[in-house]
């Protein structure tokens, strides 16, 4: 049993990209990664097998407030944790429910002791403290847990952003003291990331950068983006936080985003990304490819017996052709949306693994600014 560790193996000259391995007691994560989200313990429509072996994922995310409501904790421990009771035995982290407590906007009450919520299951009322939060997160078993923080919405003004920003900070500080003064489960090392938060505020960013690179976590996150700002803003906010994050440890932008964002956020040094947008828009016809973004539905693809993605080292996304899963998605047929979901998490796993290449030979930024333009284009 052993803490996090994360060993850089190059950069890019022309920007702040940067290839890694961090370590953890369930193997070890080729950054830049992307990490597809399990959010009851499951990646939509994409079996574990499929995880491995067409996408090559290398970790997955489980979701707090989720599994905490269903199956629940007494099934999880008994289970012996997550890893155990889905089959996956490679890294998993697990999200604080801090998001979760953000989309619940008209059920939940945010407080210094924590946040009341209501299930969306059956209405019944549970309390998030920052103490729990560790709680629940040790129970399901993440070998990367994440601190609990109020995510504030966008827009929102400089007092509320700064407000939210200190009682996230404060959450930080009881969730530091209640992680390290409980135990690891399941014989193998649990590692606490804390999240910085601030809206759009550059000099809130920088305090909260600031106060949680003073915690000297093994890792550290970004929260907070994608939440309806401009790209732009975004990537400053991300560049910031970077400059201002330890160089020493893996950055975690969450919640984020198109194969664009991602690569320009890769330019800007982050390591470790998440988003459920691979396989909500495959479910919703939308495929992401080396060539552009296509809408599967449409009447073109009907008779286009070509590979889904032949740029793309998948065997799903090689094997079935641009007709048939239009076929199935037109038919509403289960398993258009499994072809479709796992394209999509296989599409994406090979962009940061390109990235990593491109990055190690010196040459990513020609290769970004080719790509952004190529993968944005809409055939």
């Amino acid at each position: 049993m052993a803490a996090l560790q994360f060993e850089l193996s190059g950069k890019d000259p022309h920007s702040a990209a940067r290839a890694g391995t961090i370590t953890t007691d369930h193997g070890s994560i080729q950054t830049p990664i992307f990490m597809p989200v399990g959010t009851v313990g499951s990646v939509k429509a994409v079996t574990q097998q499929q995880l491995k072996e067409d996408v090559q994922a290398q970790i997955i995310l489980g979701n707090t407030y989720h599994l905490y409501l269903r199956p629940g904790l007494e099934v999880l421990e008994a289970a012996g944790g997550l890893h155990r009771f889905n089959g996956w035995d490679r890294p998993i982290l697990t999200d604080s429910g801090g998001y979760q407590v953000f989309s619940l906007a008209g059920t939940r009450k945010i407080q210094e002791e924590g946040v009341v919520f209501q299930s969306h299951i059956d209405g019944s009322r549970h309390l998030f403290s920052p103490e729990k939060v560790m709680d629940i997160q040790r129970s399901i078993g993440g070998d990367i847990v994440m601190a609990f923080d109020e995510c504030p919405p966008y827009p929102c003004d400089y007092v509320y952003a700064e407000k939210s920003m200190r009682l996230t900070h404060r959450w930080l500080d009881r969730c530091w003291e209640h992680f390290h003064e409980t135990p690891d489960k399941y014989g193998y090392t649990q590692n606490l990331f804390p999240i910085v938060q601030g809206s759009v505020f550059g000099d809130l960013r920088k305090a909260s950068c600031d106060y949680v690179a003073g915690k000297g976590a093994v890792g550290n996150a970004i929260g907070g983006l994608s939440v309806g700002e401009p790209e732009q803003e975004m990537y400053d906010i991300c560049q910031a936080c970077c400059e201002d994050l330890p160089a020493d440890r893996p950055r975690y932008l969450m919640g984020v985003g198109t194969p664009w964002n991602i690569l320009e956020c890769i330019s800007l040094g982050i390591d470790m990304f998440d988003c459920v947008m691979p396989t909500r828009n495959g479910r919703n016809a939308m495929l992401f490819t080396s060539k552009g973004v296509i809408n599967i539905d449409n009447k073109k693809w009907e008779k286009d017996f070509s590979p889904i993605d032949d740029g793309i080292d998948s065997g799903i996304s090689n094997y079935y052709s641009k007709a048939y899963l239009r076929h199935l998605i037109k038919a509403k047929e289960i398993l258009g949306l499994t072809i479709a979901s796992v394209h999509n998490l296989a599409f994406y796993l090979h962009l940061v693994k390109e990235a990593r290449k491109h990055i190690l030979s010196g040459d990513f930024v020609a290769w970004k600014n080719e790509q952004t333009e190529l993968l944005r284009r809409r055939l």
